[in-house]
C-alpha cells in the first residue's frame, strides 16, 4: 500500500473519530505536473458546439450532451465555480455553521440557494440528489487514488449510478497554483469566460500577492512559521510535503517548522500529534492555524501550555485555510496575510 493510500486511510479514521481537526491542518499537495492541464482547448471546443467534456485529474473524462446546468459539488469546488460564475444546485461538506451561518468553506456562496445534501463527514442524501437531477458530480481528491472528497466510500457506487459524470480536481502532491489552473480549466468547460477583466485582475493581483510573499520571506529569513490544528486532545503539526498551501509557501521562501519524517510517518506523512502538554515541542515565530469550523480556535483554547507559547504572547497567530478555495480572489489574500505577518513579526524564539 503506498504512503499516499495510508494517509488518505489514516485521515479518514481521524474524522470518523470526529477529529476532522488535525486532517484541516494538513490537506494537501505539492507538484504534479502529469495531470493534463492542456485539455482547456478541447474543453472550450466543446463548450462552443453545446456538448460538455472535461478531463479531470484522475485521467478520466466526463461528458454530456450539454453543458451541465444541474451542478453538484463539494461546498469549497461550489465556492471557487462560483467565483467564476458558475452556479451549483446542491453541496455536500461543510456549507452552515451550527449558528445558521456560511461556514468559512462556503466562502461567497449564498447557502440559502443551494441543496444541502450533507453538512458533515459522511453525510449525503442520495434520494435529494437524485431529485436534483444532477448532470455533474464535481469534488477535489487527497489522494492518489482518485477517492471523491467527502462522497462516503460505502454510498459512492449508488451515488454514481444516479447517472452523472464525476469530476475531480486533484489537491494532492502538487502547489496550489497548479490546482488553481485546473479549477480555472473546469470553470472555462462550464462556461466561464477566463478572459473576463474580473478574473484576470483576480489572477494580477494573486501572482502579485506572491511576489510580496517571496519578497517578505526573503526579508526575514529567520522568522519560523508553524502550521497547527487544535482538538479537544491534540495538538496536530503540519508537514509541508502534502499542503497545497504550504508546499507553495515554501516554495516561495517561506520557513517553516518541519517535524521529522520519523513523526509524521503514523499519518502517512502529514501530520504531528503532540498532546497539549509538550505543544511548546517546537519554537515558532508566527503559528498558522486551521480556521475551519470543525476545529477549535485560537480564541477557545484554555491550555496553558498554549497561552505561555511565545508566538501566542506575542499576538503572531494568524488564521490558515487547509482547503483552500480554489479561486484566484480566494487564494489571494492568503499569501497577502502570511506576508503581513512575516513582514510584521519579532523574533520570539
Amino acid at each position: 500500500m503506498s504512503n499516499a493510500r495510508s494517509a488518505h486511510l489514516t485521515r479518514r479514521g481521524i474524522l470518523a473519530a470526529g477529529g476532522a481537526l488535525g486532517l484541516g491542518a494538513v490537506l494537501a499537495a505539492c507538484g504534479d505536473e502529469d495531470a493534463k492541464s492542456g485539455d482547456s482547448a478541447d474543453n472550450t471546443q466543446a463548450a462552443k458546439s453545446g456538448s460538455w467534456t472535461f478531463k479531470d485529474d484522475r485521467g478520466e473524462t466526463a461528458k454530456g450532451d450539454k453543458i451541465p446546468t444541474n451542478i453538484v459539488a463539494f461546498t469549497g469546488v461550489a465556492a471557487a465555480l462560483h467565483d467564476y460564475g458558475i452556479e451549483v444546485k446542491g453541496v455536500f461538506g461543510p456549507t452552515k455553521t451550527k449558528t445558521g451561518k456560511a461556514d468559512v468553506q462556503a466562502g461567497d456562496l449564498d447557502i440559502s440557494k443551494v441543496t444541502i445534501l450533507g453538512n458533515v463527514w459522511g453525510q449525503f442524501n442520495i434520494e435529494k440528489y437524485a431529485g436534483l437531477a444532477p448532470d455533474a458530480l464535481i469534488t477535489t481528491t487527497f489522494d492518489d487514488a482518485g477517492t471523491l472528497w467527502y462522497v462516503p466510500e460505502e454510498s459512492t457506487k449508488k451515488i454514481l449510478a444516479v447517472g452523472a459524470p464525476s469530476v475531480a480536481i486533484s489537491v494532492y502532491d502538487r502547489q496550489m497554483t497548479k490546482s488553481l489552473q485546473r479549477m480555472l480549466d473546469l470553470a472555462e468547460s462550464l462556461g466561464a469566460d477566463v478572459k473576463s477583466d474580473a478574473i484576470t485582475t483576480a489572477k494580477k493581483r494573486f501572482e502579485d500577492a506572491a511576489a510580496k510573499l517571496r519578497a517578505a520571506a526573503k526579508a526575514n529569513p529567520d522568522i519560523k512559521v508553524l502550521a497547527g490544528s487544535a482538538s479537544q486532545d491534540i495538538f496536530y503539526v503540519s508537514g509541508t510535503n502534502l499542503s497545497i498551501d504550504l508546499e507553495y509557501f515554501k516554495a516561495l521562501g517561506v520557513n517553516f517548522v518541519e517535524p521529522p519524517a520519523s513523526a509524521l510517518k503514523a499519518s502517512g506523512g502529514w501530520f504531528e500529534n503532540l498532546s497539549w502538554e509538550n505543544v511548546d515541542k517546537y519554537d515558532a515565530d508566527i503559528i498558522m492555524m486551521d480556521n475551519r469550523s470543525s476545529t477549535i480556535q485560537p480564541a477557545d483554547i484554555t491550555e496553558a501550555t498554549w497561552k505561555k507559547l511565545p508566538a501566542v504572547k506575542a499576538g503572531q497567530v494568524i488564521a490558515r485555510d487547509p482547503e483552500p478555495i480554489l479561486s484566484y480572489d480566494k487564494c489571494t489574500p492568503l499569501l497577502e496575510n502570511l506576508a503581513q505577518a512575516i513582514d510584521k513579526a519579532k523574533k520570539v524564539t
